[in-house]
């Protein structure tokens, strides 16, 4: 084994215009769990190269390219540091033995950073923890590493994913995450809104509220409390690195808990619309106390709960009897989309977040699933980031 003098790490960087090579023994091109007899899909014939590999797909995403090389280069270290095996050798028990060493870097010496010094990865003293991880970046670390084995197992490099025989995350929440609208079915509730008559006033005003109600719900993911709970004054715009303006949504939702969500160019098309139609200036003003949505006639007050959900439920039931009425090949949609309700909408935005390749932490920090730090030096940039994949890739398209 090897000492624990800080001379002892290897500096194995994983970056693009800096590599060290792995000892020859551990590189991994006789890795117990390559591959045996696939056509690979990746030319990678070493772990380093494979890692590369499957780092390139974040390149142009900086926030996510850094987290990504940083789990997989501590997982490479350790490998082969402690375990003196390569990456492609690693098996489930010592995935394990991982995990309990992410609570707990030790030899600290070799591991960890010495307290009030920060220095660059390149220098003898640069260590790849500050220290222990606590559980969430723990599991964040884990979720980044299977999604690693995972592509390596697509790719053709892997034989096996060593991180798929532990507890399935997955099959526990697909209760939950079955209760959304497919992209069909999602199109098909914008075609029934915009169906809705528009000859007078009042009938304007229903088909602009609606309109506004869906795309909210579909591009911030609110819950119907987080709607109901919150006002216009919470929009605001603020100036990205690049210069850029960008408008956000601030929203406190479940456990008192603050957010703020990207509100895309098509959402702030979407109020503007809303708001010319109910005589308001297109933009809300900093602390406006206009509810995020309004009575039909315009009275300034706040919506229940209850009623938001009928709101919603309504065009359900619409869309289910328009189905209907196109035949029956049409009735397993009906049916489906009969059975949603307001909270189908958020499950429908992280789901096809999600599908659209938005960065998972993304899509957590939209929904607002656990608190955001406001104290990290990363956090602005990496709003940016987030407003920008939000923006790109979940789109309404009305």
């Amino acid at each position: 084994m090897p000492s624990d003098s800080p001379e002892s790490l290897p500096l194995l960087v994983l970056d693009a215009t800096e590599r060290v090579p792995l000892l020859p023994e551990l590189d991994g091109r006789n890795g117990s769990n390559r591959a045996a007899g696939n056509h690979a899909l990746i030319t990678a014939d070493n772990d380093l190269d494979a890692l590369h590999a499957w780092l390139a797909r974040f390149v142009d995403t900086k926030t996510t390219f850094d987290n990504y090389r940083k789990e997989a280069e501590r997982l490479l270290l350790w490998a082969h540091v402690e375990l003196h095996k390569p990456v492609s050798s690693l098996t489930h028990e010592d995935l394990l033995a991982y995990q309990r060493f992410l609570g707990d870097p030790q030899p600290a010496s070799r591991w960890i950073m010495r307290k009030g010094r920060k220095v660059a990865r390149s220098h003898p003293n640069w260590r790849p923890f500050a220290g222990p991880l606590a559980p969430s970046s723990q599991r964040q670390a884990i979720l980044i590493l299977n999604a690693m084995f995972s592509w390596l197992v697509h790719a053709g490099y892997l034989a096996g994913n060593p991180l798929s025989l532990s507890r399935q995350r997955a099959r526990k929440a697909k209760p939950r995450i079955t209760r959304y609208l497919e992209e069909e079915l999602w199109n098909e509730v914008k075609r029934t809104i915009e169906q809705l008559p528009k000859e007078t006033k009042r009938e304007r005003e229903h088909y602009f509220r609606l309109r506004w109600l869906f795309s909210l719900m579909y591009v911030c993911g609110l819950r119907i409390s987080e709607v109901n709970g919150n006002t216009m004054g919470g929009f605001f715009c603020r100036r990205d690195k690049d210069g850029q303006e960008r408008w956000w949504l601030e929203v406190t939702g479940k456990g008192d808990k603050t957010r703020i969500i990207p509100a895309t160019n098509e959402l702030m098309v979407e109020l503007a619309r809303y708001r010319r139609e109910m005589g308001l200036a297109p933009f809300p003003l900093p602390g406006e106390s206009t509810p995020l949505l309004l009575p039909i006639g315009g009275k300034h007050r706040v919506l229940s709960r209850g009623g938001l959900h009928a709101i919603v439920k309504q065009v359900f039931e619409r869309t289910a009897l328009r189905l209907r009425q196109h035949g029956e090949a049409n009735a397993f949609l009906a049916n489906r989309v009969e059975q949603a309700s307001a909270h189908w909408l958020r499950h429908t935005a992280g789901s096809h977040m999600a599908n659209q390749d938005i960065d998972l932490r993304h899509v957590r920090d939209n929904l607002g699933h656990e608190s955001i730090s406001t104290t990290s030096h990363y956090l602005h940039a990496s709003d940016d980031e987030r407003h920008r994949e939000t923006e790109q890739r979940h789109k309404l398209r009305w």
